[in-house]
């Protein structure tokens, strides 16, 4: 487990290393992830302010989960549009260490 964390945590550094990169999505996908981000905003604020009036955990713990659940939302369009777009463009130039960095982000997603 120990060199697992390790190698992991190089993969990391490796990646955070190369944040020239930029995306490819079209303005469509960008509107798509911006609108579903603002509403997850607006549940965030919600369950701020249910936690502000004390409201009963239950409660806001649903919406704890709806909330993460939008996330993961995004998350799995983002996953898509990047093994669709950048891991291909960048396994067609040659570059197979990609393979890691996705490693890498998949792990961090399913945490």
């Amino acid at each position: 487990m120990e060199n697992e964390d390790s190698v992991q945590e190089e993969l990391s550094l490796d990646s955070s290393s190369c944040s020239h990169r930029k995306s490819h999505h079209s303005d469509k996908i960008k509107s798509n992830l911006i609108n579903r981000l603002n509403r997850i905003e607006g549940q965030i604020r919600g369950v701020k302010g249910l936690i502000e009036k004390d409201t009963y955990c239950d409660d806001v713990l649903n919406q704890v989960s709806s909330i993460q659940s939008a996330l993961n939302g995004v998350g799995k369009l983002l996953l898509e549009h990047h093994m669709k777009s950048c891991i291909i463009e960048r396994i067609q130039d040659g570059d197979h260490e990609v393979i890691n960095e996705l490693l890498v982000t998949m792990n961090k997603l399913m945490k």
